[in-house]
C-alpha cells in the first residue's frame, strides 16, 4: 500500500517536470529563431518560460549544444514517420523528383501540422547556420533510418555527377530547403503577403527547383 501511495504522489510531480521541461523547449526554440543562438542566453529562457530559478535550463538540459539537440529531436520523430512512409511508397524509383519529395515533403508536412505561429524553420536556418551547432542537425538527421534510405536512392538516380559537383549541390540543396521554409515562416508569423497559400504549394515549389538544380548540366573548364 505504501508503495502504491508512493507512485501516485510521485505522479504530480513527473507531469510537472515534463510540462516544464515543454515550455523550456517552445519558449528556447522561439528565441533562438527569433533572435539567434548567441543572442540568447539560458538566463533569458528561464525568465521567458516562466521559471522563477535562472538555471531552470541547466538544470534541465545542460549546456545550450545539448538545449538545441532537444529541440531537433521533439520535431525529428513526426518528420521520420512522414518520410517513412513516402520513402516506402517510391522504393525502388530511379526519378530525382521522387527522392527529392521525400526529403522536401516530410518538412513542410510537419511545418503545416504544427498549426501557428511556427518557429522551428527559423530555428532550423539560426542553427545551419552557426558554425558551432549546425554539425547537431545534421548528425541528428542522419540518425534517423529513413533518411539514410531516401539519401541512398537519390544518389542511385542519374545523373552520375563527379564527388565534388554532388558535395556542392548536396549543400544547396539542404540550403534552400531551410531557408525557403523559414522565410514563409517569417512571413506568416508577421502577418505579410505569402507568395505560396499553402504549405503543399512550397513543397511543389521546392520539388521542382531542387530537382532541376540536382540534374543541372555540368559545366567544366
Amino acid at each position: 500500500m505504501a508503495g502504491v501511495v508512493t507512485r501516485v504522489g510521485r505522479t504530480p510531480r513527473v507531469e510537472q517536470v515534463g510540462a516544464t521541461r515543454q515550455q523550456i523547449l517552445t519558449t528556447a526554440e522561439r528565441l533562438f529563431a527569433e533572435q539567434g543562438l548567441y543572442a540568447v542566453s539560458n538566463r533569458q529562457i528561464s525568465a521567458a518560460a516562466g521559471q522563477g530559478n535562472n538555471t531552470a535550463v541547466g538544470y534541465h538540459f545542460g549546456t545550450k549544444a545539448d538545449l538545441v539537440r532537444a529541440i531537433v529531436r521533439r520535431h525529428t520523430g513526426h518528420i521520420e514517420a512522414l518520410r517513412q512512409e513516402m520513402a516506402a511508397a517510391v522504393e525502388g524509383s530511379r526519378e530525382v523528383r521522387d527522392w527529392i519529395a521525400c526529403l522536401v515533403r516530410p518538412f513542410t508536412a510537419h511545418l503545416d501540422s504544427l498549426g501557428g505561429p511556427t518557429w522551428f524553420a527559423r530555428f532550423g536556418a539560426q542553427v545551419m547556420t552557426d558554425p558551432a551547432f549546425r554539425g547537431i542537425m545534421a548528425e541528428e538527421a542522419l540518425a534517423t533510418p529513413t533518411l539514410g534510405r531516401v539519401l541512398d536512392g537519390f544518389h542511385r538516380c542519374p545523373p552520375d555527377l563527379p564527388e565534388d559537383v554532388r558535395a556542392e549541390r548536396g549543400d544547396m540543396v539542404r540550403t534552400l530547403l531551410v531557408h525557403v521554409c523559414a522565410e514563409r515562416e517569417r512571413d506568416l508569423a508577421e502577418g505579410a503577403v505569402t507568395s505560396k497559400a499553402t504549405w503543399d504549394e512550397v513543397a511543389d515549389g521546392l520539388v521542382d527547383a531542387l530537382t532541376g538544380l540536382w540534374t543541372a548540366p555540368v559545366a567544366r573548364p
